[in-house]
């Protein structure tokens, strides 16, 4: 599969804000956002005025770098998240927060979502005590998500577990720091999302 192997401190500065993809350098002061607050390129400093489209553009954009993902993925999850209940744009949130690789990164096994993602696919990862290598699985409530014994020793893993507690962990999830294991004890609500996301104009982007 196609993925992004550019300098990932670009796609926040094309977005003018910390999309938090670089872990803990995002929470100092040699972020490039802090440094460096406009886009990349030749014209990156010149005042940007966006169309209507370019501004759902843009937002869909921010999500796709936020998780990760790629169009094609993107695109799967909107007709999902269409398919049920509720408002749309509120049930692509809460099904991209379900991923399992977000799961990782947000009980604070890993620093960011491309770590948390790398944790998953080299088997370190374990979903109610069966080994699970797809990031995209989504999770549901109830699900224990642990890392396995001989995985536990892992310096960075230790690290980021440290570094997260002291971040806070989403009230939907439980983190269990002795044993390295995370309960799912909820879905989350829209409220409780605090990403910078106007999901309604990702709906309009690809419904028009």
């Amino acid at each position: 599969m196609a993925r992004y192997t550019g300098a990932v401190c670009r796609l926040c500065r094309r977005e003018g804000m910390k999309l938090f993809l670089k872990g803990d350098k995002c929470y100092t002061d040699k972020c490039p956002v802090e440094r460096r607050n406009y886009a990349p390129g030749q014209h990156g400093q010149q005042r940007r005025k966006f169309s209507e489209y370019g501004a759902r553009l843009r937002e869909k954009q921010k999500v796709k770098r936020i998780y990760g993902l790629m169009e094609r993925q993107l695109k799967g999850y909107f007709e999902r998240a269409d398919r049920m209940k509720g408002i749309t744009g509120e049930s692509l949130l809460v099904l991209l927060e379900r991923r399992l690789d977000n799961m990782v990164y947000r009980l604070g096994f890993a620093a960011s979502r491309a770590e948390a993602r790398q944790l998953v696919r080299h088997g370190h990862i374990l979903v109610n005590g069966r080994k699970a290598s797809t990031p995209s699985h989504i999770t549901s409530r109830g699900d224990v998500i642990e890392l396995k014994e001989k995985s536990r020793r892992i310096t960075r893993v230790n690290e980021c577990l440290d570094a997260g507690v002291k971040r806070g962990i989403p009230g939907w999830l439980e983190l269990d720091r002795p044993n390295y294991r995370g309960v799912v004890k909820a879905m989350p609500a829209r409220q409780e999302l605090t990403l910078p996301i106007q999901e309604q104009l990702i709906v309009e982007h690809y419904s028009r």
